[in-house]
């Protein structure tokens, strides 16, 4: 309810408003009827490559924090369950609340999981090119979940990884148009196992090569163009 009071009250004195993605942008326009236009939280366009893959181990990665709602749980489960054709890396930032001690204790007994320190935004993708698949398993409980189009979503782009998400709009929306990866049927690891079983090396590199066309269109320029055009407009004074 205070939230939306907030939105009630000062959306409508705002001279512009943006929001991350589509779907929130809309729900921003129905309910509390301000024009709100799309700044996606997009990583800046990387001079990378999508890097081979060794058909004998499809390499997973997942980067971001260590909260619970995050289903990294799941993921080292459905690992452990594939075999030796597939391999986690996970960097993880520790946070209040979260449970990344539990996660190190599951990898500790999973030979083909390991838990990494954080790296910083700015070398992310950098890091993360090495990898194959990036990962997301993330339950829908409120609005903004349902509508989300993360940062980490941007940073497999750039990484030039294929993609591998939980169903959501926006996500759904983006990897099919792109081509750039699978939507899981659910946030289960009974769903990543599923969607990941059969899948082969040509797929995944098909995948990381959709990620490389589709770089400049999902990194942060067409961002930046929209915030440009916006700050000249409010600063012309034609709001």
């Amino acid at each position: 309810p205070y939230m939306l009071h907030l939105c009630k009250k000062y959306l409508p004195r705002a001279a512009a408003v943006t929001s991350v993605s589509a779907g929130l942008a809309g729900l921003y326009t129905d309910r509390f009827g301000v024009a709100t236009e799309v700044v996606r939280n997009a990583a800046d366009l990387r001079d990378l490559k999508p890097t081979p893959v060794d058909p004998n181990v499809i390499r997973l990665v997942h980067s971001g924090t260590a909260d619970a709602e995050r289903n990294i749980v799941e993921l080292i489960e459905a690992v452990d369950r594939l075999g030796d054709r597939f391999s986690l890396d996970l960097y993880l930032l520790e946070v209040p609340g979260g449970h990344l001690d539990v996660i190190r204790k599951m990898a500790a007994s999973a030979p083909r999981v390991t838990v990494h320190d954080p790296v910083p935004p700015e070398t992310l993708p950098t890091v993360l090119n090495q990898y194959d698949l990036g990962v997301f398993l993330y339950p829908l409980k409120t609005l903004s979940h349902l509508y989300h189009l993360p940062n980490k979503f941007f940073d497999f782009v750039q990484a030039r990884l294929g993609l591998v998400f939980s169903p959501a709009p926006e996500i759904d929306a983006h990897i099919g148009e792109y081509g750039l990866g699978l939507i899981t049927s659910d946030t289960t690891a009974d769903a990543l196992v599923e969607a990941l079983r059969d899948l082969t090396a040509e797929d995944v590199m098909g995948f990381k090569q959709a990620a490389d066309r589709s770089a400049r269109a999902l990194s942060s320029e067409p961002d930046r163009a929209t915030q440009s055009a916006l700050v000249a407009r409010l600063l012309s004074g034609d709001q």
